[in-house]
């Protein structure tokens, strides 16, 4: 904005320094025509703002917004406790770390940490927890999420989402029939590894084969 303003000052300075060198009245009515715009556009554009305010807009925006995925996790009979390691944090003020708690999440905001915000959701808690129990610490590079459990039992995850995933898995494996569950397995390497796991995956299915002497079992990967 600044540099928009200036550039039209300069504009209205030539036009004011030719009309004074004008002396034809149509070249003249052009110009002051073009004075009188000019001088309304400058009328019309916003008032710079002072440096130290620039400068203050600029800090509390901090940068661009890292979104943290690495965390370590532990709980006690009635805490779950969340670190996430940040350089650091310890140096910034407060109210620049936040933690919102629901009865089954929380957001962790953390606001111009060497020019950066970082942020941090956890939806669906595997169980309820306290809001008004619940509460952060910050450390020397660390911050500590303290969950309160409502109620003192043992958390197998985190999330409803982990347990499902969990479960499903589980049920992929756990079959009455110990073959059926390495084939899971094996699908499940196949389908997630690289071109060099598929290789070697092939190739040992190729030799279990050429070894039975009966032949034919169908590897449906």
């Amino acid at each position: 904005m600044a540099a928009a303003r200036e550039e039209l000052q300069k504009d209205l300075e030539e036009v004011k320094e030719l009309l004074t060198k004008a002396t034809r009245k149509r070249l003249r009515d052009v110009l002051m025509t073009e004075k009188h715009k000019l001088e309304l556009e400058i009328k019309n554009q916003p008032p710079p703002k002072p440096k130290d305010v620039v400068e203050e807009d600029k800090s509390s925006l901090g940068g661009y917004t890292v979104k943290i995925n690495n965390y370590g996790w532990d709980q006690s009979d009635k805490f779950i406790k969340i670190y996430i390691s940040l350089s650091g944090v310890q140096k910034l003020p407060a109210e620049n770390v936040q933690v919102n708690f629901t009865e089954r999440s929380f957001d962790l905001l953390v606001k111009n940490l060497n020019g950066k915000n970082y942020t941090m959701t956890f939806n669906n808690l595997l169980k309820p927890i306290s809001v008004e129990g619940s509460s952060r610490k910050i450390k020397t590079d660390m911050v500590l999420v303290m969950c309160r459990k409502k109620r003192e039992e043992k958390w197998e995850c985190l999330t409803q989402v982990e347990k499902e995933s969990k479960e499903k898995e589980k049920a992929a494996y756990d079959t009455s029939d110990p073959s059926e569950g390495l084939m899971n397995l094996l699908k499940k390497m196949y389908a997630e590894g690289d071109d060099e796991m598929k290789r070697t995956i092939n190739k040992a299915w190729v030799e279990s084969r050429e070894k039975q002497s009966k032949g034919d079992i169908p590897m449906d990967i």
